[in-house]
């Protein structure tokens, strides 16, 4: 059994056609290998891949609640400890809502415990699952279920949480983001973090079709477009220290508008709105150039 010859995601799920979640999930299955565990917090990726009685994994997989899949990953790590195994790694998949908000605080016990599990964050701006409600992760400006926008509103009017400062703060060895329009980088950035020692987390941007109101066919560009503004840019983290970005001396930023304008939930910005998110961009660049 080796990663040529075995699929850990297998196709025939349920996902939508194009979906930037199944994309970019399917890239981390591609640095995985035969000894992982994954739990897997309930959302859009557990409910797509595992209708009853059937599932798309090929690796070992449990479902989690919302709130616990850090604990349940704790859990299994404890349970190989005892066993002596010190072969298989332990992987937590859970999307922005999971992670960013519902949780939060046991994602927080397990980087203080410092354990030996790797955190995906599926990002894709909102509770894609429930009916993209609004979220820890959601952008401003973004029109949700639970922050249209209006005659009086222009949408959601937070900043994103800045969830990678978080790990940092934890002291965490490995940190990274990624985007659905990198695969490679993706995939990359999964075998790095299984070879850290001690907690590590990825977060990657997953367009979602109709949370984003895109076509199908445009989650991949999308995904492209954000690194390319400034908004989600590549980056990675080791002990620490900033070791990698996209926002280096080569780049050029695209204008926010060319991002903004291809999605239906920021068709209702002005201009004025417009301006406040390219500042957001601009202040990414500055944070993160290297």
């Amino acid at each position: 059994m080796n990663n040529k010859n075995t699929k850990f995601l297998s196709p025939g799920h349920n996902g939508c056609a194009g979906c930037g979640q199944l994309s970019a999930a399917q890239a981390v299955m591609r640095g995985l290998h035969k000894n992982v565990i994954i739990a897997n917090a309930t959302g859009c990726l557990e409910v797509t891949t595992t209708a009853y009685p059937q599932s798309a994994w090929g690796l070992p997989w449990i479902h989690s609640l919302f709130e616990n899949a850090a604990a349940v990953a704790s859990g299994i790590k404890a349970a190989l400890n005892k066993k002596g195994d010190k072969k298989t790694k332990v992987v937590v998949q859970g999307g922005d809502g999971g992670t960013f908000d519902i949780g939060f605080g046991l994602i927080s016990g397990l980087w203080e415990r410092g354990e030996n599990v790797l955190y995906i964050c599926y990002d894709t701006e909102a509770y894609s699952n429930t009916g993209i409600q609004a979220s820890g992760a959601t952008p401003y400006g973004a029109s949700t279920s639970t922050s249209p926008s209006g005659t009086v509103s222009s949408g959601s009017t937070q900043r994103k949480k800045d969830m990678l400062a978080i790990a940092l703060a934890h002291n965490l060895k490995y940190v990274a983001q990624s985007s659905a329009g990198f695969p490679d980088d993706i995939t990359n950035k999964v075998k790095k973090a299984l070879e850290t020692d001690g907690p590590s987390y990825l977060q990657i941007l997953c367009p979602c079709i109709p949370g984003w109101k895109i076509n199908n066919n445009e989650a991949a560009m999308l995904g492209k477009l954000a690194v390319q503004t400034g908004l989600y840019p590549l980056l990675e983290y080791i002990n620490g220290q900033l070791s990698a970005s996209s926002i280096n001396s080569n780049f050029q930023a695209k204008a926010v508008e060319e991002y903004l304008k291809k999605q239906g939930r920021f068709k209702h910005l002005k201009e004025a709105d417009i301006s406040i998110i390219q500042k957001l961009a601009a202040e990414n660049i500055k944070k993160y150039k290297i």
